[in-house]
């Protein structure tokens, strides 16, 4: 429940949500979302550096979860859920839908044991981010989503969908059925749309 509770507390923080997240233009939300979010270096499971928000989450409705190679118990359920939902998403998956799984335990987990989970478990997809990196900068992104674990078999099981560009934000239960999960998914991806169409259309200014 401790993690619950720390979740609530991070997505609490976010600045701008709700009506006074709709004042802002585009441009505002999304320097709000990277100040809280940041641009904290991790690395992919393919080895290759990302910057937190601007390399993951701009951009894209995004679904946060949090694993770790060794996990043999709700890691590897938690994942083949959110492949169920990736199918059930379509080509929305990769276009408009970004899953990020972020590693618990960055002194053990390599971007190479995080290729071979994500293969394992056919969850290897270019729309689909498996996160490790230095110890400092991975538990500086988990504090920020309230998922920091010092024991890393208690971790937080919970899954986050959200909008940077809508200022939506999620918990999912972790028993949630795959079906609900692509639901949620899909609400905001309509959000999504609906937002890039008013930002780009003339004279367009933020909503009161």
């Amino acid at each position: 429940m401790r993690w619950l509770a720390a979740l609530a507390v991070a997505l609490a923080c976010v600045p701008a949500t709700g009506q006074q997240q709709g004042k802002l233009t585009p441009a505002e939300r999304d320097a709000r979302a990277r100040d809280y979010f940041t641009d904290t270096v991790l690395k992919t499971h393919m080895g290759r550096s990302v910057r937190f928000y601007s390399d993951t989450m701009r951009g894209k409705v995004v679904a946060i979860s949090f694993m770790f190679a060794g996990c043999g118990d709700a890691c590897p359920l938690i994942t083949a859920k959110l492949v169920q939902a990736k199918n059930d998403l379509g080509e929305a998956f990769g276009r408009e839908v970004r899953f990020v799984s972020i590693s618990v335990d960055p002194l053990h987990d390599r971007p190479e044991d995080l290729a071979k989970f994500a293969r394992k478990f056919d969850a290897d997809h270019p729309g689909w981010l498996f996160l490790t990196g230095e110890e400092a900068n991975v538990n500086q992104v988990l504090k920020k989503l309230g998922a920091y674990t010092e024991s890393v078999e208690n971790h937080f099981t919970g899954i986050i969908v959200g909008s940077p560009a809508q200022g939506r934000w999620k918990k999912v239960r972790p028993d949630a059925p795959a079906k609900a999960i692509a639901e949620e998914i899909r609400h905001l991806v309509a959000g999504e749309i609906e937002t890039r169409k008013t930002a780009a259309a003339p004279g367009a200014v933020p909503r009161p």
